[in-house]
This record gives C-alpha cells, sequence and structure tokens, in this order.
C-alpha cells in the first residue's frame, strides 16, 4: 500500500483529494486546523486514514506533525501541499496580508523543504503544489494572494530542477486551478468546477507525474492569453 500526506485537507481540493486517494488503495495522513472535519473524513474508510491536527502558519508544530507521520508511515510515497489563503486587499493593509504570507510562502517553503529532504533521504517520492492561475500575473485587489501564487510556482519549479539533477525518482507537481468551488471562493464565476472535478483531474495529472497542469484543462488556454497579453491592457481588464 503506498502512503500519501496531504496538508489542507479538512475541505475543499485536499479533502476530495483525500478520498480519491484511498478509493485507490493509498493510506493518507490528512492534516488541518479542524479536528473535527477530519474525524468526518476519517469516519468515511477509517483503516486508511490518519489524521493529524495542524496549523501550517505554526512552524514547530509543522516540524512536529511532519517527524510524527514519517515515524508512523515509514515512507511516504506522495506529499500534497492544499493549504491555502487569501483575501482582498484595497487599502493594502499589511495586516490584512500578514496571514496569507505565513500560509502560502512561509509556511509552504517549510513544507515544501520537509517534502524534498524527506524523498531526497528515502530515494524517491512525489511533490504536489496546489497553486494557482494566479500565479502568471499580478493582481491589483489581492496582491499578497497573487504574488504568495507566483512564489510556490517558482519554487516548485526550482525544486523540479533540483530533482533533475539529482537523478533520483522524485517527481515535482505545480497543479494551477482557476476558478474552483471551494470555501474560499468569491462567489460564482466562469468556469467554476466543483472541487470533486478538480480533484479527478488533478489525479489524473499526479499519475501521469506532470511537471505542470491546468486545473480544469480548459484553464491552459486562459493561461496562455495571461500571458501574452501586454500589461497596459491586463490592467484595464483586471
Amino acid at each position: 500500500m503506498k502512503n500519501a500526506i496531504i496538508i489542507g485537507a479538512s475541505s475543499g481540493i485536499g479533502k476530495e483529494l483525500a478520498l480519491i486517494l484511498v478509493e485507490n488503495g493509498y493510506q493518507v495522513a490528512i492534516t488541518g486546523r479542524r479536528s473535527d472535519e477530519l474525524e468526518k473524513i476519517k469516519s468515511t474508510k477509517s483503516s486508511q486514514f490518519i489524521i493529524k491536527q495542524h496549523d501550517i502558519t505554526n512552524q514547530a508544530q509543522t516540524t512536529q506533525v511532519f517527524s510524527e507521520l514519517i515515524q508512523e508511515m515509514g515512507t511516504v510515497d506522495l506529499i500534497i501541499h492544499s493549504s491555502g489563503i487569501g483575501d482582498p486587499n484595497y487599502q493594502l493593509d499589511f495586516e490584512v496580508d500578514l496571514p496569507t504570507i505565513r500560509t502560502n510562502v512561509l509556511g509552504a517553503t517549510q513544507l515544501y523543504g520537509l517534502a524534498y529532504n524527506l524523498f531526497k533521504k528515502q530515494g524517491f517520492g512525489h511533490l504536489v503544489g496546489i497553486t494557482s492561475v494566479a500565479s502568471i500575473r499580478g493582481n491589483r485587489h489581492v496582491p499578497a494572494y497573487f504574488a504568495s501564487k507566483a512564489y510556490q510556482a517558482s519554487y516548485l519549479e526550482s525544486l523540479w530542477f533540483k530533482a533533475q539533477k539529482s537523478k533520483l525518482p522524485i517527481f515535482i507537481t505545480d497543479i494551477q486551478p482557476g476558478f474552483v468551488d471551494t470555501p474560499m471562493a468569491l462567489g460564482k464565476t466562469f468556469w467554476m468546477a466543483t472541487s470533486q472535478k478538480a480533484a479527478k483531474q488533478i489525479f489524473t495529472a499526479i499519475v501521469a507525474k506532470k511537471k505542470k497542469a491546468y486545473i480544469t484543462k480548459r484553464w491552459a488556454l486562459v493561461a496562455f492569453v495571461m500571458k501574452l497579453t501586454p500589461s497596459k491592457l491586463y490592467a484595464k481588464l483586471f
């Protein structure tokens, strides 16, 4: 049985991925701030789930929880980082951005480093980061969130380069969703996928060990247009 860890699995994409992995024969350790939600997930297949209450902004707790899971599971085949937040900040109030920075930058960096070093030590592994198409360009309304996703995407690509150089079977996948109907979504919008549909496509990308995947697939077209749009025109649109 393969082992997987999902950081941020109490709801949304992380939760749906946990359910898919269990159905595909994985033992899955799930973490999140809301232990009651983790317990609900565990109740669906108690023998294959391990749960740990965890706040990714707590660096000491992250190290401890990660260490405990490795001791319990032995080796880990797959680690998915699915924890992220972001709020509009029209007035550039630093206190509004701080939780985003702590979660999406500091927390993600620590987890990525722990995962890669584990895989290097055991000689194999697959790290998946859930970033966003927001990583492609900036945004005047939610600057910290968009910047944090660009940071994550760049960091994951750096790890991909490192893995290529190592010659070890270590795989890095950057998942870039568009709009997904999760608790984080700010209302309904175009091309909004259900978290179930998003998770299914993400699992397909994981199995294929893709370097990058847009979710849903049609967002690859949006990403292409975003990259090519001149900055002055982009500023008028967004």
